[in-house]
């Protein structure tokens, strides 16, 4: 059976992956970029089953007018896939205040804001699905990400709340974790000006080992692509889909310390209540 997907962020990554499947696959694809001609061969190639569209996820005016337009030309939407965003990757303190709110901008309000530009729809027709790109990050930490962690964190928090709010009205929700994958994410990264005293910290340890090459990417696009893909027939929708060795193993660990920091609080926790 055909189905119809809107993909934000598709002109490269993930993205653009899934969107090359999904096209191959027979599916219909309204595919958002910020350029232009970012899809044009695509478009060629598949003329019937690709809508394009230009789309600043941060210009929330404009995420309306879009998904409001998609659905009016294509009659159903299935799947929306939260995929647009970018990391701000530098120390806490040298990001500049435009940068911050640009990236909370982008991977947060933004993603927010397609899906409740989504939610009348889908209600209207009865389904929906909801795919929100998180990351690993979304449930660890990385020196030198806090930005972005700071909005992973936010949208799973949405995410979570949501999937609860939607569930009754048969809108399923599932956040996605990739760890780290070969794709342009590294290329796309915003960074700052350094400033020397934090190159003797966890941040330029890790600002080093992404400059030497050092820090392992070893998740398969395609595979996870079409794990993405799958999710969608598991009902009802897991909440989560974790990709990759490392995002298990990084997101398991730190689950593991903050479930043991909370029991150990826990005296302390069921003193702090009132007495009956």
């Amino acid at each position: 059976m055909m189905r119809t997907w809107l993909i934000t962020g598709t002109s490269t990554g993930l993205g653009k992956a899934l969107t090359e499947k999904l096209l191959a696959n027979g599916d219909r694809v309204v595919g958002t970029v910020r350029k232009a001609d970012a899809l044009d061969e695509l478009k060629k190639a598949y003329p019937e089953n690709l809508w394009v569209a230009v789309l600043d996820v941060t210009d929330t005016a404009t995420v309306k007018t879009v998904v409001d337009k998609a659905f009016a030309d294509l009659g159903q939407i299935d799947i929306v896939v939260n995929n647009a965003g970018y990391a701000l990757f530098c120390s806490v303190e040298e990001a500049s205040d435009e940068q911050i709110v640009h990236q909370i901008n982008t991977n947060i309000i933004g993603s927010i804001q397609v899906i409740r530009a989504a939610l009348p729809y889908f209600r209207k027709q009865g389904h929906g699905r909801i795919l929100q790109l998180s990351s690993a990050g979304g449930q660890t930490t990385y020196p030198n990400f806090s930005y972005y962690h700071t909005t992973k964190w936010a949208v799973e928090g949405f995410c979570d709340t949501i999937a609860k709010e939607l569930a009754p009205l048969n809108i399923g929700v599932t956040i996605v974790e990739p760890g780290a994958h070969q794709t342009s994410f590294g290329a796309g990264m915003t960074t700052a000006p350094v400033m020397a005293a934090y190159e003797n910290t966890p941040a330029g340890e890790v600002r080093r080992a992404i400059a030497a090459g050092t820090f392992p990417i070893k998740g398969d696009v395609d595979k996870s692509v079409q794990a993405m893909i799958d999710s969608v027939e598991i009902s009802p929708a897991p909440l989560r889909l974790a990709l990759g060795g490392d995002a298990y193993r990084d997101m398991r660990a730190a689950l593991v310390s903050r479930l043991e920091a909370l029991d150990a609080q826990k005296e302390l926790a069921l003193a702090s209540e009132k007495n009956d």
